[in-house]
């Protein structure tokens, strides 16, 4: 390797940390806005999130919009961390987060529409992800409510490690990098206001894990992407371990597993291997809020291993259990050929389960609430 390549390396390698350290100080930035911005209204906060079902679809649409559900749990860390939202608040939201990633490879499949095989086997690619996702909502959902399943046991893991936020390891007082964030961000907040630095930070936040992993795609894909399918489905264990890694360093698995649908829509891979890479994307995905939960508060991490827990029991049961693992693969086979025979039910799948639903499921929800309340008062009185 001459020393032109070391020289491209290295300044790859300081761009990226940069990167990072924007990233870092973006969930700062984030966290001391809200905490800023709702004072006061934190307790109001607390009651709009306090319906689960709220809380799911919120998370479901927001990433739906953002198409990065990178975005959306950093947002969720950084409002733990100011206090904004409790941890058992948050963890519908990092849920509904989860689903609403899954739109950027379903809208990729769209764009088959005019090739009617490609088009059936790439809905099956794109929707795999959304099953997958649904299928483990549906079997967490009910008890994380009534049992508080996610938020005990991450509770217990973030407690049970050393790295209670500011007072635990990162956290090196005044020499420390958040010391250095803090004076930042309150001199940001102070000087633009609670409203603009809040907007910075989501887009300093979006931008950041935009850059990183479209740079990342190149370092990891670049010259290799024509044989990729080679190199990453020779087995299923390998499959699983390349989603894992290229999502874990892109931290987007809206890039990774959109690279799956054309793969799968021409016939080189076959839609049970790239589920299996999926699967391995699911995991990689989390790193992101485990980045951002550094030198946080306790809730913060807690709610950082609930995502990297949630993905990994929904792994657990549909990679490890070979009866179930099949589920999500069938489910997308047959909106396949639904879509291949009525081409509308794609789309209006989309526009539906994305947006119509946890849209209209949020105004009803929020309705209905604020009909019951002035029962409660009068009953009082």
């Amino acid at each position: 390797m001459n020393q032109q390549s070391y020289l491209s390396i290295l300044t790859k390698a300081i761009v990226i940390i940069i990167s990072i350290l924007f990233f870092l100080l973006s969930i700062e930035l984030l966290g001391s806005s809200i905490g800023a911005l709702t004072g006061g209204m934190t307790e109001n906060i607390s009651q709009v999130t306090a319906n689960p079902f709220i809380g799911l679809f919120i998370g479901l649409l927001s990433t739906a919009l953002l198409q990065s559900s990178s975005t959306t749990t950093s947002i969720a860390v950084a409002a733990v961390a100011s206090g904004a939202i409790s941890l058992q608040n948050a963890i519908p939201i990092i849920m509904g987060a989860n689903v609403g990633t899954t739109i950027t490879s379903t809208i990729i499949s769209m764009s088959y529409i005019s090739k009617q095989k490609e088009f059936r086997r790439a809905v099956a690619a794109g929707t795999s992800h959304d099953f997958f996702n649904i299928l483990t909502v549906l079997i967490l959902f009910p008890l994380e409510v009534n049992y508080r399943f996610l938020e005990k046991i991450s509770a217990s893991i973030s407690s049970s490690i050393h790295i209670t936020g500011r007072s635990g390891i990162g956290s090196s007082g005044e020499y420390g990098f958040t010391s250095l964030f803090e004076t930042s961000t309150d001199w940001l907040v102070s000087t633009l206001g609670p409203i603009l630095s809040l907007l910075a930070g989501v887009v300093l936040i979006f931008t950041c894990i935009k850059f990183i992993s479209k740079w990342l795609y190149k370092i990891l894909i670049g010259r290799t992407k024509d044989r990729f399918e080679n190199v990453v489905f020779k087995n299923k264990f390998r499959a699983f371990s390349w989603g894992l890694i290229i999502t874990s360093v892109a931290q987007s698995s809206s890039l990774t597993t959109s690279l799956i649908v054309p793969l799968v829509a021409t016939g080189k891979v076959k839609i049970k291997k790239a589920f299996q890479f999926i699967l391995g994307a699911n995991i990689g995905t989390t790193i992101t809020a485990l980045i951002a939960a550094i030198f946080q508060s306790e809730a913060a991490i807690s709610l950082a291993i609930v995502h990297l827990l949630f993905n990994l029991i929904g792994v657990m049961v549909f990679f490890l259990i070979p009866y179930l693992s099949k589920i999500p693969v069938y489910l997308a086979k047959k909106m396949g050929r639904i879509t291949m025979k009525i081409r509308l039910v794609g789309f209006a799948y989309i526009f539906i389960a994305f947006f119509l639903l946890p849209f209209t499921l949020i105004y009803f929800s929020k309705s209905i609430e604020n009909e019951q309340d002035p029962v409660e008062v009068t009953s009082e009185d």
